[in-house]
């Protein structure tokens, strides 16, 4: 019994897939990137400015999430 395999008639890889897998990775990484400096800079902030902005040090992550991801 002869068994053929046809090696060429298997759909290769897109390329579109692994440039979408890297654009998401990329924007994930920016969106932390913003994140982070966000929670930096206004974690450096005396009470009394983030006071003058209507906010507290419990506040920071939250207002730090929402410039990030929109949520």
């Amino acid at each position: 019994m002869a068994y053929a395999n046809d090696i060429d008639s298997a759909a290769p890889a897109s390329p579109t897939l692994f440039g979408g897998l890297f654009k998401s990775i990329a924007e994930r990484v920016a969106r932390y990137r913003v994140y982070r400096e966000t929670v930096l800079e206004l974690s450096d902030l005396k009470d009394r400015d983030l006071a003058d902005l209507g906010l507290s040090r419990a506040s920071i992550r939250a207002v730090a999430y929402e410039a990030a991801y929109g949520n």
